[in-house]
């Protein structure tokens, strides 16, 4: 019988489908359990065994202070090369601990100082544990994953997660709720060591189980001489736009852990709201996560992983922006409602910086090196969200005695009437110091590189494009007219992070609604023109403000020209139709533009190809022939040499299809080569493709 914890030298594609199943239900179990226990639960938990507002903080840093063993775990891991072994075997003992986690206040009583240090002591046992894990199970995921799926996988195992931690969180939050008003007050504590032990010996140890049902390939053999731990830890740090990554990822870290480990304090006490309408709200949240996730992810494939960061981090940013003003200074009247409302954009925004944060590492870590590098991004990451909440509780009890207010008044000899112009005390300076920190953020991402990065204004484009198009056959209504014409490059000047995210997600929930009532209506429609002139009217605004940004016209028609061959999943018809429409209309977007036409033509061809061989689309040749008409019938209108516009697609086609198998790569070249016409093939030839 073969060792499960043996590597594998080779990796079919029956074992590797099933280990994404695996994968997928591993996301389910663990990512499910977490996501209560970092929702308010924990804190609750914590709370009812009397700890302060900086041991919040404390327990909230723990899990992120300890992932610097990561460092001290990569010898270990380049030793043994068994990666799958170390992973499931430091799980196991990291889950287990959360029994004991569970029964403090059983074991040594509650509350009291005693029971928060046992139970501060237990999380950092377990922080430890965890952070042996990452280091292998990263390098592992790094080289098992397909990458030119990373997306749209780690959206579906986010989302899948999401929903087992709503279903989860939902009954933690009934039991809790019914435990308080029936229980006595000496016994209450009871209320949530239930659903703790429940969710550990449930999800927390079906964990591992899990994992040791994926393959693990085997490790790249080093090549040459093994170097030095010291020199492999400081690899990345020389590796200058990796180094940038890791900066954004720790300065983002912090900016954003300084506020949301106190969400559910700030709920609990100064609002006085129960544990289980905390909990509600952040089950609201999740469901909103989950259902933006199918949003994020081909995005993310579309745009690339930065254009969604700097989208979902911005936005983010406006809903810690959005807490100072639930109390003006205590509940009013908008509390609930406006409370309701941050949880959805915070869930929508969380689910976007979640899921391209546990990517983009993955992305621009060299093969190879993998080990090295993400052990320096999750590093740099943890030391941000572990410094976060210690400096974020310090400040929060500094500022527990100050207050903040202007007024203004206006006064007559009969009346004084007093406006509350500002009002700031307690956590609502956290959470400003926590918005200025994280706006400073954003300008180290902007500086970060990626291969085929589109701007951050194709996102929004994009967000918009629905609403637009929806709404455009009925743009002779009063008001509807003002929503698809209205001009939103101007949302961009708004001086307020986040604020044109927000409303391109409000403008897409709208558009997707439409949108999805038209084609139910419509299915058996031809696509034709429509394709054509939907990808050149949604990209066309993208497409010059990119332009005028001094960005590179090639990868946003790659991004473009991809994103509409994922489209096919959703549009009824034919897939090689759809990638000539696709390629004609980039290229007219781009038209009028100052972009190289011919370089956008040979990107539009790279990203229609690769994106019909995503998708799993049969007949590549003919996709591909489809794509050659529509390059020479678009080049021939806008006056371009036909030909030549024929030989830099085909440049294109063929550089996308570097990674199919090479019997596959020769029938494809030979079956273009015989479909160009002889000038052509002569300059495909001198260009030496």
């Amino acid at each position: 019988m073969r060792n499960p914890f043996a590597p594998n030298a080779t990796i079919s594609e029956r074992q590797l489908a099933r280990g994404l199943r695996w994968w997928l239900g591993e996301g389910v179990v663990s990512l499910g359990f977490s996501s209560i226990m970092t929702s308010g639960f924990l804190t609750a938990f914590a709370l009812a065994l009397g700890a302060s507002n900086f041991e919040v903080g404390v327990l909230a840093a723990l899990p992120f202070l300890a992932q610097p063993l990561q460092l001290a775990t990569i010898p270990l891991v380049e030793r043994l090369r068994r990666r799958k072994a170390i992973t499931v075997s430091s799980w196991v003992l990291a889950q287990m601990l959360w029994v004991p986690i569970a029964l403090v206040p059983l074991i040594v009583g509650a509350p009291s100082y005693s029971t928060v240090t046992v139970l501060l002591g237990l999380v950092g046992m377990r922080a430890v544990l965890s952070a042996v894990t990452s280091c292998a199970w990263n390098s592992w995921l790094r080289d098992l994953l397909p990458q030119e799926r990373l997306g749209r996988l780690n959206a579906q195992r986010q989302a899948l997660a999401n929903a087992a931690g709503l279903a989860f969180g939902l009954a933690a939050a009934l039991f809790v709720d019914f435990w308080l008003r029936t229980a006595a007050p000496d016994r209450a504590v009871i209320g949530y060591v239930v659903p703790l032990l429940a969710g550990a010996l449930t999800l927390g140890l079906a964990s591992p189980v899990m994992m040791t049902m994926m393959p693990e390939p085997l490790m790249p053999a080093p090549s040459g001489p093994r170097p030095s731990l010291l020199k492999t830890v400081w690899e990345p740090f020389q590796d200058p736009n990796y180094k940038l990554l890791v900066r954004f990822l720790f300065l983002w870290g912090l900016a954003l852990n300084l506020a949301t480990p106190f969400f559910a304090v700030y709920m609990l006490k100064q609002l006085g709201l129960s544990v289980s309408a905390v909990i509600a709200l952040s089950v609201l949240s999740q469901m909103s996560s989950i259902l933006f996730l199918g949003v994020w992810g081909p995005f993310t494939d579309r745009f690339g992983t930065k254009a969604v960061l700097s989208a979902s981090a911005s936005l983010y940013i406006l809903v810690v922006l959005g807490w100072t003003f639930t109390t003006l200074p205590g509940r009013y009247l908008l509390t609930i409602p406006l409370l309701v409302l941050l949880h959805i954009m915070a869930g929508i925004a969380a689910a976007g910086v979640g899921l391209v944060t546990s990517t983009i590492g993955l992305k621009l870590a060299p093969a190879g090196k993998a080990t090295a590098y993400l052990a320096a991004a999750a590093l740099a990451a943890s030391l941000g969200a572990g410094l976060g909440p210690l400096i974020g509780g310090r400040i929060a009890d500094y500022f527990a005695t100050r207050h903040l207010r202007l007024t203004l008044a206006w006064a007559d000899p009969t009346h004084v009437i007093q406006l509350p112009a500002l009002d700031l005390t307690g956590f609502d300076f956290l959470f400003g110091i926590s918005v200025v920190l994280g706006i400073v953020t954003l300008s180290v991402l902007r500086a970060l590189r990626e291969e085929g990065e589109a701007p951050r204004t194709a996102v929004l484009q994009a967000l918009l494009a629905p609403a637009r198009e929806s709404l455009r056959p009925m743009s002779s209504v009063p008001g509807i007219s003002l929503l698809s014409q209205f001009p939103y490059s101007y949302l961009m000047r708004v001086p307020l992070p986040g604020f044109d995210i927000a409303l391109g997600v409000a403008a897409y929930q709208l558009g997707s609604s439409v949108r999805t009532a038209v084609a139910t209506a419509s299915r058996t429609q031809r696509i034709g023109r429509t394709v054509t002139d939907a990808v050149s009217r949604s990209l066309g605004e993208a497409a010059r403000d990119t332009m005028e940004a001094g960005e590179r016209g090639a990868d946003l028609a790659f991004s473009a020209a991809r994103g509409a061959m994922h489209a096919a999943t959703e549009v009824a018809g034919d897939v090689g139709h759809l990638a000539r429409q696709a390629m004609i209309g980039v290229v007219r977007a781009f038209h009028p533009t100052p972009a190289d036409t011919l370089q956008v033509i040979r990107a539009a061809a790279y990203g229609a190809f690769q994106g019909a061989e995503e998708l799993d689309a049969e007949n590549l040749v003919k996709i591909a022939l489809q794509v050659l008409e529509g390059a020479q019938e678009e080049a021939a209108a806008l006056g371009l040499p036909p030909d030549l516009a024929a030989a830099r697609a085909a440049q294109g086609i063929l550089a996308a299809a570097q990674r199919l198998p090479p019997d596959v790569q020769a029938s494809l070249r030979l079956s273009i080569m015989e479909a160009l016409p002889q000038a052509s093939r002569d300059l495909l030839s001198v260009a030496g493709s």
